[in-house]
């Protein structure tokens, strides 16, 4: 236990007579990520799309993937839409008098199923 110790007490990080940092460490952020999203998508030759005004994505489990007032970006030659914007999570029948004419044949069977 005591030499343990003695070795602890030689090992120092900071104080007197430790080397001195010149450099402040710079920490990458989330916006690097999002250019080089940017910068990917421009090469795919992506254009915005206005005036949509909610978008949902409907998942196999009977769940839709809802935005409102969602960024649409979309390249037709490469088949990439890009959806961007807060999502929420919803079940099909919170949506429901407003989406019918959104459902396909297989969500039709989710809609039965609830009723």
């Amino acid at each position: 236990q005591d030499k343990l110790n003695k070795l602890m007490a030689s090992v120092r990080t900071g104080g007197k007579g430790s080397v001195r940092r010149k450099k402040k460490a710079v920490h990458k952020t989330a916006t690097t990520d999002d250019k080089r999203l940017q910068n990917t998508l421009k090469r795919l030759g992506v254009n915005n799309i206005p005036g949509i005004e909610e978008v949902n994505l409907f998942r196999d489990n009977g769940t839709v993937i809802h935005f409102k007032n969602p960024k649409v970006q979309a390249s037709i030659g490469a088949n990439t839409y890009v959806i961007s914007g807060t999502a929420e999570n919803k079940k099909l029948q919170d949506l429901l008098p407003g989406i019918i004419n959104q459902l396909g044949p297989d969500n039709l069977d989710n809609l039965k199923k609830i009723a």
